[in-house]
Parts: structure tokens; C-alpha cells; sequence
């Protein structure tokens, strides 16, 4: 998770990284003994979410990312972050569907969070912090991302 905040995930990006998880769970948690068949079978995806109470690494992530940019956003003009995220390298896009960005990524991860007008509430550091919690606390981020 080092340095999560940063990543642009893609579709498949996001899939190994749920697939992992779940393999991970599925190891710590153990075979389970079914009574009706009278044998041992593994957990599946719908009974390891209902025993885990933990975000997912995507939500974590999408979460990380967002705390990311209410401190970038927070942050003067001048330092070097704020100027990175903003920078225009005056290069062109390849042909076809244009990649991911952070900023899309961002984008995106708000309009779940938040709704409307998430981003006025970044400068109000209170506020962001207490949308960021609500977000933690209802699952809001459990949304998929197309």
C-alpha cells in the first residue's frame, strides 16, 4: 500500500488487486465445514465480505487517494506538489482512448464521496475530514468505478 495515494489503477488493475485480497482472506480464514454435504469447502466472495468488517484495498486506496488531494489541494501555490498535479507538459495524447489520469481517477472517487460541490469542501479542513470519515463509515466508496 506504499505510496497507493498516487496510483491510477486500470480495470484489470483493480481485479488481481481484489483477486488477491480474496485469496489472502480465504487463506487466514480457513476451510469451512459444511453440514448439509458433510465436507470441507472453501469460503465464497459474498460470505468473506460478510465476515471481514474491513474496506477493501480499493476502497482503501480510492480513500488514500482522496486524503491525498484535500492535502495537495490544501497546500500554497508554490510547493512543488500543488505544482506538479497542475502541470500542462504541452505534449499531445496518443490516438484512441486516452489513459487514465490521476485527476479522472480523483474525479471520480469524489462524486462517490461526496456529491455535489466536494470540492469547495477540500479548503475546510474540518469538513473534509468529516467526509472522508462518513465515506469510511457507510461504505460509500464500495461504488464501482466504470
Amino acid at each position: 500500500m506504499y505510496a497507493s495515494e498516487t496510483w491510477t489503477l486500470t480495470k484489470r488493475d483493480r481485479k488481481q488487486l481484489d483477486i488477491f485480497e480474496r485469496k489472502v482472506y480465504r487463506r487466514i480464514l480457513g476451510p469451512v465445514y459444511d453440514n448439509e454435504k458433510e465436507n470441507w469447502r472453501t469460503l465464497t466472495n459474498k460470505e468473506i465480505y460478510g465476515s471481514v468488517k474491513k474496506l477493501t484495498i480499493i476502497q482503501t486506496i480510492r480513500l488514500y487517494r482522496l486524503h491525498w488531494f484535500g492535502h495537495v489541494q490544501r497546500m500554497e501555490g508554490n510547493r512543488i506538489p500543488k505544482r506538479v498535479l497542475y502541470m500542462n507538459l504541452g505534449t499531445t495524447r496518443l490516438r484512441g482512448r486516452p489513459r487514465n489520469r490521476w485527476q479522472d481517477e480523483v474525479r471520480n472517487d469524489g462524486r462517490i464521496d461526496g456529491g455535489e460541490g466536494w470540492r469547495e469542501r477540500v479548503h475546510n479542513r474540518e469538513e473534509w475530514k468529516k467526509l472522508l470519515r462518513m465515506a469510511r463509515n457507510c461504505r460509500i466508496l464500495h461504488v464501482p468505478m466504470e
